[in-house]
């Protein structure tokens, strides 16, 4: 099997999936149940899941494990079954996407910041190898630890991955657009901040994810080129920013239609695998890899 490296070195532009909160919940997940625990309870959703995005063209597959370390799942009770929680997601998607697809094993925020004292780097350097390793042996074949906001915790969850595992490692900053132009994390960490950091930290592959619609994101994929320009960028947006109904549900206004026009804006900016966060639906992903296709063949 090649490496994701090695593969985007011959096609440089690929497609991964969307949503996986979103499909769970339009599966019937209720508000405040822990998603994670469906790989156990109910694989064959997550099959469906994991099918219904290859069938729509992904080419990599994440696992259902963003909220899969001990920090997140121990607020639950869980944190005795991190490791077999982790395995499961990840021999999931490595049983539907088969042997030669890269599988990448989601590892989410602590939930904790080092700011605060209230948890130490050995904490959560312990806890993201103990994730970490369990995806590995289920079958991912890549990290991605994303939606992050500070360096410190992002770096030291790569260091965990990077010494423990023989992943492949992607790290994705999730960025907000401020009233004055300048897209900074929740941490206040700009995108020219945070690539020569968490590359230093042992990613391979950097880029943004969540927070901001397609239009927006080209902004920040930009300033990722421009501080990194011979590493490959992954950018996975939202399907627009979301508007809350008294109900409490969040409505995503952009279309698959309208995302996928944004595409080869994305594209252009330098990002070589593009997929979707909040939001997106398979529907969305189906129209970004006919977009994907379409650049390709122009480009060729």
């Amino acid at each position: 099997m090649t490496t994701l490296m090695q593969e985007l070195k011959t096609r440089p532009v690929q497609v991964s999936d969307g949503a996986w909160g979103t499909a769970l919940q339009n599966r019937g997940l209720e508000m405040g149940a822990c998603p994670e625990m469906w790989n156990l309870e109910h694989p064959e959703e997550i099959r469906a899941i994991a099918q219904a995005y290859r069938d729509a063209g992904a080419q990599l597959l994440t696992t259902n494990t963003f909220g899969g370390t001990r920090f997140k799942l121990g607020m639950r009770g869980l944190e005795a079954r991190v490791a077999e929680i982790n395995r499961s997601a990840a021999a999931i998607a490595r049983d539907v996407m088969g042997p030669e697809a890269h599988i990448l094993g989601s590892i989410g925020p602590s939930g904790h910041m080092l700011l605060m004292g209230d948890i130490t780097e050995e904490e959560l350097y312990s806890g993201f190898t103990e994730q970490a390793r369990a995806l590995e042996e289920g079958g991912a074949d890549v990290a991605v630890v994303e939606t992050m906001s500070a360096i410190d915790e992002a770096s030291i969850a790569v260091r965990a991955v990077r010494e423990n595992t023989r992943m492949e490692i992607i790290c994705s900053f999730t960025y907000d657009h401020l009233p004055g132009g300048e897209y900074r994390t929740m941490m206040g960490v700009s995108p020219a901040e945070m690539a020569p950091a968490l590359l230093q930290a042992g990613a391979d592959i950097i880029g943004t994810n969540c927070t901001l619609g397609p239009k927006e994101m080209v902004g920040v994929v930009q300033e990722l080129r421009a501080a990194a320009p011979d590493t490959p960028l992954l950018a996975s947006p939202n399907a627009g920013r979301p508007t809350r109904t008294d109900e409490g549900e969040d409505i995503f206004p952009e279309a698959p239609e309208s995302m996928a026009e944004t595409a080869p804006a994305l594209l252009d900016a330098g990002v070589n695998i593009l997929g979707g966060c909040c939001g997106t639906t398979d529907a969305h992903i189906r129209a970004i890899a006919k977009a994907v296709a379409e650049y390709r063949g122009a480009s060729a």
